[in-house]
């Protein structure tokens, strides 16, 4: 058994974590890595045995503008191991390399644990908190339309799309806990420019779907910084309620709501560094096209 990291550009090794995160989550890293979106903020630690992958945990470099204060944090993610190779502590190993190799060099480690994974980080040393999720107030998710509507992105046009990564890179802040690096993550979940939408007056994309009456905004891409209430009026049909993907920025602060998250269904927050209290104590949320 070897320990292997850093790897993703070795078509052998990455196809091997391929193979264990297909059969763990049900995704793999492909397209990702040969569509040119990976830039190597996303670092796996992993042991090989006999050419297959039979544990990983990854690093991945966040740097975030925190309330006007740049943090670097590690988020973990793709934590697994192989089935037949379960229950003898190679995560564990992993998790501890991987927080003696950053913990001088970054201010904290968080992960969103799978709910059946709760107990395995507690015993890891980490934290549970809370995070604060933003809705937009009734009253300014009925106002009235203004310039011109956000219209959805053609997935064949190419010249859009790299309109949309050039952005990405070099957007401005538009949140009170902002990802910088934005690009790798960002495209992960975007790469296919579904639910990705542009109004030309602006010269600004949006992430959004609807659910019923609910319009989920999940990200607001711009090279200028942008009034969330100018975007609202530019979204077309009706909703009743708009959820945020993000924490909104403090000048837009007295059009929303916080409620305590405490991701429901879908994951519990952990951290590790006194630093990473900040985003329970300061009402943040990790932006959802951040997560690893």
């Amino acid at each position: 058994m070897e320990l292997v990291s850093d790897y993703m550009r070795d078509d052998t090794l990455r196809h091997a974590l391929n193979d264990l995160t297909k059969r763990t989550f049900g995704f793999d890293f492909e397209a990702w890595v040969t569509g040119g979106y990976f830039e190597g903020d996303y670092i796996p630690y992993s042991f090989i045995e006999d050419g297959k992958i039979i544990a990983n945990v990854s690093a991945n470099k966040m740097t975030f503008l925190q309330n006007g204060v740049e943090r670097n944090y590690i988020q973990i993610g793709t934590v697994m191991t192989d089935e037949a190779y379960r229950r003898q502590g190679l995560a564990k190993k992993l998790m501890e390399h991987v927080v003696k190799q950053y913990k001088d060099d970054c201010d904290g480690f968080y992960l969103f644990a799978n709910l059946d994974a709760v107990d395995f980080y507690n015993r890891c040393g980490f934290s549970k908190e809370a995070e604060y999720r933003y809705s937009v107030k009734d009253e300014f998710c009925m106002g009235k339309s203004a310039g011109e509507i956000f219209m959805p992105v053609n997935t064949a046009d190419e010249q859009m799309k790299q309109k949309y990564m050039d952005m990405v890179r070099c957007s401005a802040v538009n949140s009170s806990l902002e990802q910088i690096n934005k690009f790798g993550l960002q495209m992960f979940y975007t790469a296919d420019m579904e639910n990705v939408y542009y109004a030309k007056d602006m010269d600004c994309f949006i992430v959004a779907e609807k659910e019923e009456n609910t319009l989920l905004l999940r990200s607001i891409i711009c090279e200028n910084k942008v009034a969330l209430s100018d975007v609202l009026q530019r979204v077309s049909g009706k909703y009743r309620q708009c959820q945020l993907g993000f924490v909104p920025d403090l000048k837009d602060m007295d059009m929303c709501v916080a409620e305590k998250y405490d991701g429901a269904d879908d994951y519990r927050l952990f951290y590790f560094g006194e630093q990473l209290e900040s985003i329970e104590n300061q009402k943040l949320y990790f932006p959802e096209l951040s997560h690893a």
